[in-house]
């Protein structure tokens, strides 16, 4: 043990079926930002992604492609973690469902859920959607045109019937609806909640949980014909990580996760399967699943058909990593859907980063440098207006770690922003150019509550945009040991005559190229 608190988050597994997409690299940052938080904050954080390598729908993409599924799934799992390195994520773990460690661990749940009487042998007959790799009662189906029954997805479903193991799904529907009761901050946000709650309440079946038609999956253990469902397999993943079946060392320390971070598509499987199956094998539900929404190009449906898959790799190529990283958390509320634009993209690279942060940066180093001595300079007696603007930065923190609780992303940025305008504000009110002629020691208590100021912005930013925000704190001299949250504080603030670097630019306006239209960076083609 660390002697820190434990902070444990978890991505849900990508389905290695495709292509990385912008729905993968949202639902990941916004991990990875919480992550980087909560370790500045110093939590002994574990963060969990990888990918769900098992089913009916990977075993028909591979065959398309001529491979077996081994060969299949270890190239598309590969693109995942380059998507991972590509976007700068922190992730301690990367999980494959086709790893040793992750079929002992899915084997002896299921070995706990037969010995405690909640699986059972029977047959299945219902609707089944290959592509969403889930059951459907005959009530949860739509008609699509050509009178062709749909899963509520949308997802074309067939006919099934085969011998089936089953989870006494329909036993939890009480422990379910108290879980919820008594813990509301369970399923965020509230929407999601209560679209749990009422299917819930709807009354829940019994659960079809293996399979026999096709056989790219985890064994069932003593009965070879057949295959564990998917979604009992891919959901064990976040108990295999910290060690299951061990309950001591990584379990002990860090189960129940922290945090499920979701799409709302499959808020159904983790806020209601997966805390029924933990409670059925006696153990701990995690603490809390939140389901995001989903991103829109140029206000149309992402659809491959179409062609306007967004490609984050794309996107970091035309705009840069930490730009797409800032507007993917700032632009739109965290849990809401949102729409990508060119446009809305470059309004928030030019106008927030480049001219209200890096503007900020670039003007007070820049007078530093010319006119102190490249070093910071020593401040007099602070008025009103200067400890207001460094208390405003100082109590930023807490407010900020609020909203982080709560993954309001958004808000967080938008209060870290309130004091980057308040900065500049105070840049114009004081006119440290005017003071360099009729008061320089009163330039230089100027200049050293703006570069405190940056100082802890720098601080507070290094979650979103990790690296523009060291090269903040590099132009300021920060120590490495010196940039976690202890920090945030005047106990921390900035020596006087400390020499600084020469100073340069940290966030570049984004200039059109000539003919640059309004088009989406797209990919999946």
């Amino acid at each position: 043990m660390t002697g820190r608190t434990p902070f444990y988050i978890t991505t849900p597994i990508y389905y290695v079926n495709d292509r990385p997409h912008i729905g993968h690299a949202y639902t990941t940052l916004a991990c990875d930002v919480l992550a980087r938080f909560k370790r500045l904050d110093g939590y002994d954080v574990k963060f969990l992604t990888g990918t769900d390598e098992h089913g009916q729908k990977v075993e028909k993409s591979a065959a398309v492609a001529g491979l077996p599924p081994q060969v299949f799934t270890d190239q598309v799992s590969q693109n995942f973690r380059d998507l991972a390195r590509a976007m700068n994520f922190s992730n301690d773990d990367f999980i494959r469902t086709t790893e040793s460690r992750h079929t002992r661990s899915c084997q002896a749940l299921w070995q706990e859920l037969v010995q405690r009487d909640q699986i059972y042998l029977g047959g299945y007959k219902g609707w089944y959607a290959v592509r969403d790799e889930a059951f459907y009662a005959e009530s949860e189906l739509v008609i699509g045109q050509g009178g062709q029954r749909l899963a509520p997805t949308g997802a074309p479903v067939e006919w099934v019937e085969e011998p089936s193991y089953f989870f006494r799904l329909s036993a939890w529907q009480e422990p379910l609806l108290r879980l919820y009761e008594t813990r509301p901050d369970f399923i965020a946000p509230d929407s999601r909640r209560n679209e749990v709650m009422s299917f819930v309440k709807s009354g829940l079946q019994d659960l079809s949980v293996s399979r026999t038609t096709f056989k790219w999956g985890v064994p069932v253990p003593g009965d070879s014909e057949h295959i564990m469902y998917v979604w009992l397999d891919a959901l064990t993943n976040y108990i295999t990580a910290v060690g299951y079946p061990d309950q001591s060392g990584a379990y002990a320390s860090h189960w129940p996760a922290d945090l499920h971070m979701v799409g709302k598509d499959i808020v159904r499987f983790h806020a209601v399967f997966w805390p029924a199956f933990l409670m059925a094998a006696g153990l701990e539900p995690p603490k809390r699943v939140y389901a995001h929404g989903w991103w829109t190009n140029e206000g149309e449906k992402i659809s491959k058909s179409v062609g306007n898959v967004i490609d984050p790799l794309a996107l970091i190529a035309r705009y840069g990593l930490d730009p797409v990283r800032y507007f993917l958390m700032r632009e739109v509320p965290f849990g809401n859907d949102g729409d990508y634009s060119h446009r809305a993209m470059v309004n928030r690279v030019n106008g927030e980063l480049a001219n209200d942060l890096g503007n900020l940066a670039q003007r007070v180093l820049s007078m530093i440098d010319k006119n102190c001595a490249g070093r910071l300079p020593q401040p007099g007696s602070f008025l009103d207006d200067d400890r207001a603007l460094m208390q405003a930065a100082y109590d930023l923190l807490p407010r900020i770690r609020w909203l982080m609780d709560r993954q309001v992303f958004h808000e967080a940025l938008e209060t870290i922003w309130s004091v980057v305008r308040a900065a500049n504000g105070y840049v114009d009110r004081q006119a440290p150019w005017a003071l360099k002629k009729n008061d320089p020691p009163r330039m230089e208590t100027v200049l050293y509550v703006l570069a405190e100021t940056i100082r802890v912005l720098g601080l507070l930013m290094q979650p979103f945009v990790p690296d523009s925000a060291s090269k903040m704190l590099d132009q300021l001299a920060i120590a490495a040991t010196a940039r976690d949250f202890t920090c945030v504080s005047s106990d921390y603030a900035l020596r006087p005559d400390q020499p600084l670097p020469k100073p340069q630019g940290i966030f570049p306006r984004y200039v059109e190229a000539v003919g640059e239209g309004d088009e989406g960076a797209q990919g999946g083609r």
